[in-house]
């Protein structure tokens, strides 16, 4: 069934992968050469590229660099292998990945390492701060899972108290009752300039003609006060999250709104 998908309505939805759609920065696409083949081809090459992205001062050094994980696939073409080598990396713990809660299709791809520091840090000097270490240090390392639930917290000696002060200092998020998501502290701002950045830049593309346009065209234009995460990250996004076409020609990558 086949209608005219409203890009800015519905700008949060991570699409399923069409057939025969190509990564637009991959080694190739469509049999042509990427304009992006510096960039690494393993999957930790690509998130560290896309994690290098990320605008730390916008959010005064209090954030890791978040990546989605959608944005990996408007690099590495082949999304079976790149599930395949970040469920590795999840599980050699150099990774951790958090359900975000603006699209149920939405994972968010941090590493370990930045996490936990940026975490402690927002603790410091607080009370909580014991307990968040807690965490991390007994539970992070062996069980590094979306979501934990009583019973697994139990199992790490988490009381309920400890459990109230993970979810005060934003490691924790409530998912229903009787489980909680692993969340990013501080991580409200950084969803809230995504959304109005993944707008701004559809609703750009969506007034050019034929509602496409050069991604160069698209890179050299002066963005909005709403573009905050920077016109890179986006286009990452935008494609990875197959919201926009991404056709090769003569002139370089031409971006154009997809339909549903």
């Amino acid at each position: 069934m086949n209608r005219k998908r409203s890009l800015i309505s519905d700008t949060f939805k991570v699409k399923k992968r069409r057939l025969g759609t190509e990564s637009c920065f991959g080694v190739q696409v469509n049999g042509k050469n990427s304009i992006l083949q510096d960039v690494p081809l393993d999957t930790k090459g690509a998130l560290q590229y896309l994690a290098s992205l990320f605008p730390l001062k916008l959010f005064n050094d209090t954030l890791p660099p978040i990546v989605l994980k959608h944005q990996l696939y408007s690099i590495k073409q082949d999304r079976t292998l790149v599930d395949r080598q970040l469920n590795e990396l999840k599980d050699q713990g150099e990774i951790l990945m958090f359900q975000l809660g603006f699209d149920t299709d939405a994972f968010a791809v941090v590493f370990a390492q930045d996490y936990k520091v940026k975490a402690l840090a927002a603790e410091a000097g607080r009370e909580t701060l014991g307990t968040v270490q807690k965490f991390l240090e007994t539970v992070l390392p062996s069980c590094m899972d979306l979501s934990f639930n009583k019973e697994k917290m139990l199992k790490f000696l988490f009381r309920d108290q400890e459990i109230t002060e993970l979810i005060k200092s934003g490691v924790l998020t409530v998912r229903d009752a009787g489980s909680w998501w692993l969340a990013i502290p501080n991580s409200g701002r950084f969803t809230k300039f995504f959304i109005q950045g993944r707008k701004a830049v559809l609703g750009m593309i969506k007034k050019s003609k034929y509602k496409e346009v050069l991604q160069t065209d698209l890179e050299c234009r002066k963005m909005t006060s709403h573009v905050k995460l920077g016109i890179q990250y986006h286009i990452h996004d935008i494609i990875g999250a197959e919201l926009v076409e991404c056709v090769p020609t003569t002139s370089g990558n031409l971006l154009r709104l997809t339909d549903t």
